[in-house]
């Protein structure tokens, strides 16, 4: 799989807990476990951020909502099972 794929399986994951393991912006490796839909926390405004490019997700830990860029998705895991990006 290739990481558009893997962004993929969390775009179509319909609110369900994913785990996702990606590089920051300023390198290093970061997992988090977040969710899609989540609009409890939302004060108004509209994103700004490129939707081809990022996916905004709530991370459930720190209860905040975060931005993953799609292109540096490493591995996804969702119901138990973990999609893996290939080695190129």
């Amino acid at each position: 799989m290739d990481s558009k794929e893997l962004a993929s399986i969390v775009a179509e994951s319909n609110g369900r807990f994913v785990s996702v393991t990606f590089i920051k912006k300023d390198g290093t490796e970061r997992t988090m476990l977040c969710r899609l839909g989540v609009t409890k926390y939302l004060k108004g405004g509209t994103s700004k951020l490129d939707a081809d490019k990022y996916l905004t997700v709530f991370d459930v830990k720190k209860e905040e909502y975060r931005a993953i860029n799609r292109e540096t998705i490493l591995s996804v895991k969702l119901a138990g099972t973990t999609y893996v990006q290939e080695a190129t």
